[in-house]
């Protein structure tokens, strides 16, 4: 029967694992845990490839507990109910585990029936996925476990196991097997930090020739059509969307066009253009704010020449606001103003109009006093007038403080001379 070369050289103890030094090293905190040999509920956390099941089977092996595997993307509450009708009976004295991979695709109804069984510790969950638990994880599931994260593994940490898994198929091939000096490597960098598909790709390498007779030779340009690179994890649906747009924001707003640049090309690489686009209108007024008043019809410019190309033309527009928007003047008056006076609406602080603002454009509003005080700031010089225009319970509020940059100061300035103050 086949087995897939992921699956033939998959790890049996921890020091076989690849990478995740930083729970599984020496003194790894998950490490001991699993020598310790009483395993508590865990979720593993991260991309595909990097050991989540490997290390979850090996967890499972020490506990000595009947072991049940499921996939949330099939099962059912009638595969739990069939797990959990073994808890307490001869064939699950002690309880079993559960070793439930993609748990983000159950949902609440299906993911609270293990809770009764988790807290009395008759079943043991050890969970996997891919996507950030603390938005997918039920509460009280998370609560009654504890969450590791497994990173992407290094070009360096994937090389050895790509070479082990040359060696173990120029064994099996039958003939001599030699290969072109960077063949391994290639594989290992193409593959994100995914072991899996790093394997995947050294399986298809030797299957392109399986008929061939006599020596076999790996070549770098047929590994490299095999191997493809694929720096890039990406999912519209999932949290890595929002971590690629959180860092071309923050990459912006520290004035950093390189790293902007950078995490522009992966979305739009992920074919993501609408994404980049909004989030770019955006950082315009959050960022960048009236310490560049144009910077929004900019951007906005920019966008639209994006939008009226279409990929893969629209990366240069949307590069140009990236770094236009990376090395502009930065203030967020502008966001902190608002959400000031969101604070206190919210807060329920607010009050009536004043009676002078009120509209005074229809037959009896005079008789109600609406409007009739209102000086109109055109008949003054500077076209200014002191007046109060906030409700009563807010009239000393201050929610716009000017930047300290050139074009709020220079407007700062101004104010301060028409309306007489130091």
């Amino acid at each position: 029967m086949y087995q897939p070369l992921a699956d033939q050289l998959r790890p049996k103890s921890l020091d076989e694992v690849a990478g995740q030094r930083h729970i599984l090293g020496e003194q790894g905190v998950l490490r001991r845990i699993i020598q310790g040999g009483t395993i508590p509920n865990l979720i593993f956390y991260g991309p595909s490839g990097t050991g989540k099941t490997t290390v979850a089977e090996i967890a499972a092996a020490r506990i000595g507990r009947p072991f049940h595997r499921l996939n949330a993307t099939t099962a059912s509450l009638a595969d739990i109910k069939a797990i959990t009708a073994d808890v307490g009976t001869l064939l699950a004295p002690d309880g079993v585990v559960l070793y439930l991979d993609e748990i983000q695709y159950f949902n609440k109804k299906q993911q609270q029936s293990l809770l009764e069984f988790m807290e009395k510790g008759k079943l043991t969950l050890i969970a996997s996925t891919t996507e950030n638990p603390y938005f997918y994880v039920y509460n009280a599931v998370l609560s009654r476990s504890t969450v590791f994260e497994f990173k992407p593994l290094t070009p360096e940490e994937v090389l050895p196991v790509v070479e082990r898994g040359i060696r173990r198929l120029a064994q099996a091939q039958g003939a001599p097997v030699r290969w072109e000096e960077g063949v391994p490597l290639h594989i290992a960098r193409s593959c994100a930090g995914d072991v899996r598909k790093a394997l995947n790709a050294v399986e298809a390498l030797f299957a392109a020739h399986a008929q061939d007779p006599g020596e076999v030779t790996l070549t770098l340009e047929e590994t490299k059509t095999v191997a493809q690179p694929s720096a890039n994890r990406y999912d519209r649906d999932g949290d890595s969307h929002y971590d690629l747009l959180s860092a071309f924001q923050k990459s912006i707003r520290g004035s950093d066009p390189n790293a902007a640049v950078h995490y522009l090309a992966r979305l739009l690489e992920a074919g993501d253009l609408i994404s980049p686009c909004r989030r770019l209108m955006v950082i315009a007024s959050e960022d960048v704010g009236l310490a560049y008043p144009q910077a929004v019809a900019v951007v906005k410019a920019c966008v639209d020449s994006a939008n009226m190309l279409g990929l893969p033309e629209a990366r240069i527009p949307l590069a140009q606001a990236a770094i236009f928007l990376a090395t502009a003047p930065k203030s967020n008056s502008a966001i902190l103003a608002v959400e000031g006076a969101l604070a206190d609406l919210r807060a329920g602080k607010g009050g009536e109009v004043p009676t002078d603002l009120r509209d005074a454009h229809y037959d009896g509003a005079g008789k109600l006093g609406h409007g009739l005080g209102y000086r109109y700031a055109h008949n003054y010089p500077n076209h200014y007038v002191q007046q109060q225009y906030l409700p009563d319970a807010l009239k000393d509020r201050v929610y716009y403080h000017y930047g300290e940059n050139k074009t709020e100061q220079a407007a700062r300035a101004y104010w301060a001379r028409v309306k007489g103050e130091g």
